[in-house]
């Protein structure tokens, strides 16, 4: 049963050093110029902040973080762009990239931390984030109110544990969730504290009522690949990127397609482009108008574009430290922590995400 927690928080954290320091800054608005443009996160000479840029890898704006960003939720009319911290931080950055005022800082509640994800309602007046209840060990989808401030005004359980990405599917009411089934918690940093046990699953739960509507598990045997980045192709089917907890030798399909109704179908890869991910998938990308997918791995330093009408590899890229993906043009945008994006070599060592605003 949906349980809606309404709140009095407001910009909870603030007050802190790190989101205290970003009174005053104002960002150089960015206006719509035809081009496509694009947000990351990103490290430097151990600061950390998010950018604005375009396809050419042009940083049209920059706004400094109190830590390391993972992910960047923008909104479907490209006015704003929200980084999130890397689990487990507790802050979140927004940025109106039109008026080119001052950041808004919120956070999550006390008891509370984010999982680097987000993703906006249909009509812009609502943010869902990915959120550990960890003394409960309990996965929770946080909404807060744009129109407010970024308010917290509720929130409804993801139905498992270490949600991480989420995703609105096509009819607009309806999230995907992917629960990486680890369970963490912040007295003990980033320790995985259950690959005993692992719970992964992908979830589809109604925005309106907060009720869940379908539950998918990998077989008992995979119950250490977790689930963790996703993206929707043209059909509708959702692509989940995975990254194994199990022993180095074993090589499990790192990459499942989920459809509505249907559950889980593993995505069988050639055994050479299986072997050079080395159990970690770390974004996933679909180009919907060119039925391609593209999956990175930093840690065997590839990307792979698959062809979604038959699942079939269509290409490997060699890059190292490879992760940013997002689909640009007919094919796609990548970035690494090396400092590429795109074709431009950057002084970032760019986080693991781009999103799109424009």
């Amino acid at each position: 049963m949906f349980d809606m927690i309404m709140t009095r928080r407001f910009f909870i954290g603030t007050a802190t050093a790190g989101l205290a320091g970003l009174a005053g800054v104002l960002p150089e608005p960015v206006l719509a110029s035809g081009k496509d443009l694009f947000a990351a996160a990103w490290m430097q000479n151990g600061g950390a902040g998010f950018s604005i840029l375009d396809g050419d890898g042009n940083e049209l704006t920059s706004v400094p973080l109190p830590d390391r960003g993972h992910d960047v939720a923008t909104d479907r009319a490209g006015r704003w762009a929200v980084a999130f911290a890397r689990r487990p931080g507790t802050f979140a950055v927004a940025v109106d990239r039109q008026k080119g005022s001052e950041p808004i800082p919120f956070s999550s509640p006390e008891d509370r931390h984010f999982f680097g994800h987000g993703v906006f309602s249909p009509d812009n007046r609502l943010l869902y984030a990915t959120e550990n209840d960890y003394d409960n060990a309990a996965g929770m989808i946080g909404i807060y109110d744009v129109t407010a401030g970024f308010n917290r005004i509720g929130e409804f359980p993801s139905y498992g544990i270490d949600p991480h990405e989420l995703i609105l599917m096509p009819d607009g009411k309806t999230l995907c969730i992917a629960n990486g089934g680890i369970e963490t918690h912040p007295d003990f940093g980033r320790a995985k504290l259950n690959l005993a046990s692992m719970e992964p699953s992908v979830v589809f739960v109604d925005t309106e009522s907060g009720e869940m509507l379908e539950k998918h598990t990998p077989p008992a045997e995979l119950f250490r690949l977790s689930t963790r980045h996703m993206d929707i192709d043209a059909g509708g089917n959702v692509w989940v990127g995975c990254q194994y907890e199990g022993p180095e030798t074993d090589e499990p399909p790192l990459l499942l397609r989920v459809t509505k109704g249907e559950g889980y179908k593993p995505v069988m890869l050639p055994d050479e482009a299986r072997h050079g991910l080395l159990n970690y998938v770390g974004s996933v990308a679909a180009n919907r108008n060119e039925n391609r997918l593209v999956i990175t791995s930093p840690h065997g330093n590839c990307a792979l574009v698959l062809d979604t009408t038959s699942g079939n590899l269509v290409e490997k890229i060699e890059e190292t430290n490879v992760c940013g993906a997002v689909a640009q043009g007919s094919g796609f945008l990548l970035s690494s922590a090396e400092g590429d994006f795109g074709n431009a070599k950057l002084g970032r060592s760019w986080d693991n995400h781009i999103a799109r605003l424009l």
